[in-house]
């Protein structure tokens, strides 16, 4: 890696301003060696419920700010840290997204949304059970996106309140274990669970071990995107199935 004073490699992460759960995952995932840098995104309201309109406008907003303070850590890889942000506007728009984070940055470039859907390929499923903490209109817009892509959602839980800013964040494992069995059908493949705020992280391997199924996650899925960009082949971290000891390279590929 070019520049690297004391590192395997550095990752860069553009967090929603609110999300809490973010950091901490990706603290818990990081492979050994690499380093994590943060910069916080804005461009939405505090107050407001987090619907498609307010995804959408934090998906819009103005990067050059927060990428130029990221950049300055000289980050091998930037990961764009809310899935709902692009699963909003559609696969062209997460594309597009990345691309120009990309352009500005000079980092490869991972987002949280197309990280889930290479995922799901290289496990080589179509059929999937899809389970968030966003308001139902927000997981109709994301079930939409997965079809564009060619992934079916089969079955579906959405959560029954709706949930602040604060709220997505504040689900407990429990509550995020629950969430998956509802979401769970004999003809899901895989369970998704879409959401960088949410820990899922914490519940992936309970999960998997209860409903006998893989479990792709936001967080998690963004680290196993990231890898082969790092040059790294093996992920040397537990976190399901989709992060197991088989060479990344080789699951991608």
């Amino acid at each position: 890696m070019t520049g690297q004073s004391r590192a395997r490699a550095r990752i860069g992460v553009l967090v929603p301003f609110t999300n809490t759960n973010l950091e901490p995952d990706m603290m818990r995932l990081c492979p050994p060696g690499c380093t994590l840098h943060f910069a916080r995104l804005g461009g939405y309201d505090i107050d407001a419920i987090p619907d498609s309109t307010q995804m959408a406008g934090l998906g819009a907003s103005d990067l050059d700010e927060p990428l130029r303070l990221l950049a300055g850590v000289r980050p091998d890889v930037i990961l764009y840290g809310c899935t709902s942000a692009t699963l909003s506007h559609g696969p062209a728009f997460d594309r597009n997204l990345a691309a120009k984070v990309e352009a500005l940055s000079g980092a490869k470039t991972v987002t949280a949304a197309g990280a889930v859907v290479m995922a799901l390929t290289a496990l080589g499923v179509r059929r999937i059970g899809f389970a968030s903490p966003y308001v139902a209109e927000l997981n109709d817009r994301a079930i939409a996106f997965l079809a564009e892509s060619g992934i079916e959602a089969v079955s579906r839980a959405d959560w029954p309140e709706t949930l602040d800013n604060y709220g997505q964040g504040e689900l407990t494992p429990d509550q995020i274990m629950d969430l998956a069995r509802r979401a769970d059908s004999r003809d899901a493949e895989v369970l998704v669970l879409s959401c960088t705020d949410m820990r899922s992280v914490e519940v992936v391997e309970q999960i998997e071990a209860a409903l006998a199924k893989p479990v792709v996650a936001s967080n998690q899925a963004m680290i196993f995107a990231a890898l082969p960009l790092l040059g790294i082949e093996t992920a040397e971290i537990q976190c399901g199935k989709l992060l197991s000891a088989v060479s990344i390279r080789e699951k991608i590929v």
